[in-house]
C-alpha cells in the first residue's frame, strides 16, 4: 500500500467501511430553528470583547442590518434606531464576542455519529460560527461541498463551513505520487470548490513541494499533520521551508529539534499501526528534543515565526492521555454524548484514537511532561509574534463536538496565552488563517462595522473564567443563598444575522442522545 494510503487508512476507516458510506442527510432548517436575518437587529447593553485583543467595553448597542454589523453605539443607540429594530436582544450585563472559528473540524461517520446535525448544533451551541473541515468527511462522494453550500444559504442549522480535502482523497484517478499528478490533483480540488488541502506528510519531498507550489498558485490554504510515516523525510522545519501554511498537532516539531541523530529513537517492538504503541511512544519523543531556551530551540522558533506559518496545536484532542479516567467521565457525556460515540471512544483495536487498551500511570506521567514542552514551544512561538489558532479535532478520544472546542481554549490558556490572546486565537486569528491564502482580510472574526454578524452572547465573563462557555455551564456557590448553581453557557449564537437559542440547540442534541439510548432498551 502506498504511504499516503496507509496514513489515510489509519485515520479514515473504521473496519472496512468508508466513513461517509451511510451518513444521513442534514435536515432542512425548520421555521422555528433560529430567527432572522432581520432588516434591523439590535443587541442592547452589551459588554463587547471585539476580538483583536482590545479590552472589554460596555455598555454598547450593536446594530445589525441583515447579516452585517451596521453600527456600534457606546452607551446606547438613539431612540430612532431602537424603535426601528425588528428584533431586539437584551444583553444587559452580558458579554458579546465575535463568533468562534474552529480551524480543525471533522464530522461524524455511520458508526459513531451518523447525523451531521449532531456536530453542527453542538458547535453552534458553543458559539462556533465557522469551521474549517480537514476534511469534514473522508472518501469520494461525500457531502463536504453540498453541506457547505447549504450552510452558506442558511438552509441547514450549521456553522459556516470551509471545506479542505485531504491530499489524494476525493478523486478516483489514483494516488498523486508524482509532481505532475500532484499539481493535477491540486487544480482538480480547486475546481471542485475546496478551499485548501490537508496533508498527512506521506508524499515524497518532491511531490509535496509540487503540491504546495501549485496550492499557492491556486490560492488554496495548506495545513499538515506531519505523521510519523513521513516525518523522517519531511519534518516541520522542512515542510515550512517548502511553503506549508500551517502545522496542526505537535507532529514534526520535536523531530526538528532532536538532540542526537537525524531520526527519533523507537524501541524494539514499536508498531505504528498499534495505536497504543504509537501514542504511548509519542510522549517519549519530548526528552529526545533539545530544551526550551537553548540556542537550537530559539533558532527553530525564530525560523517558524519568520516563515509566517500558523500553528493550530489542538491540545485538547490528546488531553485524555494525561488522565483518561477524567476524560471519559466529563460532565457532558451523560446528557449530550450519544451512546454510539461513547462506544467509539472506548478502548478498541480498530477505532482511530481509541487506544487506551492498557494505559498506565507511566504513560500519563510521560504525557504530562510532553505537554509541558509542547506548551513551551507554542508559548514561545506566540510571544515572538507567531499566529496560534484554535482547533478541536472533535469526534475522537473523548472529545465531543463543541465541548472539545472550549477545552481547547482552556488549554491555550494553560499553555501561556492570556485570556484576551485566547479569544483572539479563537476569532480573528482563526479567520485570518483561513483567508490569508486568498490575500484577503476576513469578513468575520471581529466586532466591527462591516463585519459579518457572527456573534456569541454569554451571560458571564469568559475572560475571567473560560468554563462559562461550556454548554453544561460552571458550578458556583451563591454566597447569598448558599445554593450551588450552574451558571454560564452561551445564551445566543448569531450566524449570518440569524439568532440561534443555544439552550434550544442543546435540548435538540440531548433529545438525539436520549432517543438513541431509548432505542437500545430491549
Amino acid at each position: 500500500m502506498k504511504a499516503w494510503k496507509i496514513a489515510f487508512a489509519a485515520l479514515a476507516v473504521v473496519g472496512t467501511q468508508p466513513l461517509a458510506a451511510q451518513m444521513q442527510t442534514v435536515p432542512d432548517r425548520a421555521a422555528d430553528e433560529g430567527e432572522g436575518p432581520f432588516p434591523r437587529l439590535l443587541i442592547t447593553g452589551a459588554n463587547v470583547v471585539e476580538g483583536s485583543g482590545a479590552p472589554p467595553a460596555g455598555p454598547v448597542d450593536i446594530l445589525v442590518e441583515n447579516n452585517r454589523i451596521a453600527a456600534l453605539y457606546p452607551g446606547a443607540a438613539p431612540d430612532s434606531v431602537r424603535n426601528s429594530a425588528q428584533k431586539t436582544v437584551d444583553a444587559r450585563g452580558m458579554y458579546v464576542l465575535p463568533g468562534f472559528v474552529d480551524v480543525h473540524g471533522h464530522n461524524g461517520d455511520p458508526a459513531k455519529a451518523p447525523q451531521p446535525s449532531y456536530g453542527y448544533k453542538l458547535w453552534l451551541a458553543h458559539g462556533v460560527t465557522t469551521v474549517r473541515g480537514v476534511s469534514f468527511y473522508f472518501g469520494p462522494d461525500t457531502p463536504d461541498l453540498s453541506d457547505t453550500a447549504r450552510s452558506a444559504a442558511n438552509t441547514i442549522v450549521a456553522p459556516r463551513l470551509i471545506p479542505y480535502a485531504v491530499f489524494g482523497d476525493k478523486w478516483t484517478r489514483g494516488a498523486p505520487d508524482t509532481p505532475l499528478k500532484a499539481r493535477q490533483w491540486v487544480r482538480w480540488a480547486k475546481a471542485q470548490g475546496y478551499w485548501g488541502i490537508k496533508f498527512f506528510n506521506s508524499a515524497t519531498p518532491e511531490v509535496l513541494a509540487a503540491a504546495l507550489d501549485e496550492a499557492g498558485k491556486q490560492q488554496l490554504g495548506t495545513v499538515a499533520h506531519l505523521a510519523q510515516t513521513g516525518v523522517a523525510e519531511v519534518n516541520a522545519r522542512k515542510a515550512v521551508e517548502l511553503g506549508l501554511d500551517g502545522v496542526t498537532h505537535f507532529y514534526g516539531h520535536f523531530e526538528s529539534l532532536l538532540k542526537d541523530g537525524a531520526l527519533p529513537y523507537y524501541p524494539e517492538g514499536y508498531n505504528y499501526f498499534d495505536e497504543q504503541s504509537r501514542f504511548g511512544w509519542v510522549a517519549r519523543l519530548a526528552p529526545q528534543a533539545v530544551e526550551p531556551g537553548s540556542e537550537e530551540w530559539d533558532e527553530y522558533v525564530d525560523a517558524l515565526v519568520e516563515s509566517g506559518v500558523t500553528l493550530s496545536p489542538t491540545f485538547n484532542i490528546y488531553s485524555a492521555s494525561r488522565d483518561v479516567m477524567a476524560a471519559k467521565t466529563r460532565d457532558w457525556h451523560a446528557k449530550y454524548t450519544i451512546p454510539s460515540l461513547m462506544d467509539f471512544y472506548a478502548p478498541s483495536a480498530t477505532n482511530h484514537g481509541s487506544y487506551y487498551k492498557d494505559w498506565t500511570s507511566e504513560d500519563e506521567v510521560a504525557w504530562r511532561r510532553f505537554y509541558a514542552k509542547w506548551f513551551a514551544l507554542t508559548k514561545d512561538f506566540h510571544h515572538k509574534g507567531g499566529r496560534v489558532t484554535a482547533g478541536s479535532d472533535p469526534g475522537y478520544i473523548y472529545q465531543t463536538w463543541g465541548f472539545a472546542y472550549i477545552g481547547e481554549l482552556e488549554m491555550l490558556r494553560e499553555a501561556g496565552l492570556a485570556p484576551l490572546e485566547v479569544i483572539r486565537a479563537a476569532t480573528v486569528d482563526g479567520a485570518r488563517e483561513i483567508y490569508a491564502p486568498l490575500g484577503q482580510e476576513p469578513p468575520m472574526g471581529r466586532i466591527a462595522v462591516g463585519q459579518l454578524a457572527d456573534l456569541v452572547i454569554v451571560p458571564e465573563n469568559p475572560l475571567a473564567n473560560l468554563k462559562v462557555l461550556y454548554g453544561t455551564g460552571h458550578t458556583r456557590l451563591n454566597y447569598q443563598t448558599g445554593a450551588i448553581e450552574q451558571v454560564g453557557g452561551v445564551r445566543w449564537t448569531i450566524k449570518d444575522g440569524i439568532v440561534y437559542d443555544a439552550h434550544q440547540l442543546l435540548a435538540d442534541v440531548a433529545a438525539m442522545a436520549e432517543a438513541q439510548r431509548a432505542a437500545r432498551i430491549p
